[in-house]
């Protein structure tokens, strides 16, 4: 492997039809990735994918905006997160934005469920993905999740993730590391501005790539499903904003998720 998509979703129904010929062409391409769960049915079909490719991996867990159709069981995950092919809890997390209605008792739903991914991740000394989207205009779920997470870290020291599509400022972003966190940009840094200072003033060790598949496809092919292949466009746009060499962007980004999930 040459580069990794540390967050993407190719066992959803969009990619029944090609999703091994799609594999076997990121294994040719030098692409590794991560397939994540946000329910328990579509974590177990990472898992299965994982099990079937050698540069395929898993992260298994229950996203915010499923938590009310689904109680997070923590013996099914900590069974399915306990596979040597699964190296992350998640997606999972808070997100104050889709929902319908936003309550405080939504809010503490959501956060218990997330408390829960947390002390998975504890146990079975794993990585969380961790899903942060907060309400228009404001920073709310990321603050929100920063308070959880410094809470967590006093119990939990060596507690560590990625803050996928991360969205937030520079402040954010520097929370974040300061806990041992990553943050993870999608191809939208190519066809908006909006996150280059962020790219920019924060060390290249804490940024990693993903591609969120099947969305948010490249400015290459806007309104498309997106895939992994996409990643190599992703990182090209990272090494640009930075001003730095394609090649060692990709090298340091392609460490640093080695380094975070653990990967062989």
């Amino acid at each position: 492997m040459r580069c990794f998509d540390v967050h993407c979703h190719i066992q959803f129904d969009q990619y029944a039809h090609d999703a091994d010929e799609l594999i076997v062409k990121m294994g040719s391409d030098g692409v590794g990735g991560i397939v994540v769960g946000v329910d328990e049915k579509s974590s177990k079909k990472a898992l299965a994918l994982a099990e079937k490719y050698g540069h395929i991996y898993a992260s298994v867990g229950l996203h915010p905006n499923h938590a009310p159709d689904e109680v997070f069981d923590a013996e099914t995950y900590r069974s399915l997160a306990s596979h040597p092919k699964v190296v992350a809890l998640g997606e999972c997390g808070l997100d104050f934005f889709r929902p319908v209605e936003i309550n405080e008792e939504v809010k503490r739903m959501q956060k218990e469920t997330f408390k829960k991914h947390i002390k998975l991740a504890a146990e079975l000394d794993k990585p969380l993905i961790i899903h942060a989207r907060p309400s228009k205009g404001t920073q709310d779920a990321y603050h929100d999740v920063i308070e959880l997470l410094e809470e967590a870290k006093v119990v939990y020291p060596k507690l560590r993730g990625d803050i996928h599509f991360f969205v937030g400022g520079i402040a954010e972003a520097k929370a974040f590391i300061a806990l041992d966190f990553t943050i993870s940009f999608t191809a939208v840094i190519t066809f908006a501005r909006d996150y280059d200072e962020v790219i920019k003033k924060v060390p290249l060790t804490s940024i990693l790539s993903e591609t969120d598949a099947p969305y948010l496809a490249p400015a290459s092919r806007r309104g498309q499903r997106n895939d992994p292949l996409a990643i190599h466009e992703i990182i090209a746009k990272i090494a640009e904003i930075r001003g730095e060499n394609l090649e060692n962007v990709r090298t340091v980004l392609f460490s640093s998720a080695q380094h975070l999930f653990r990967l062989h």
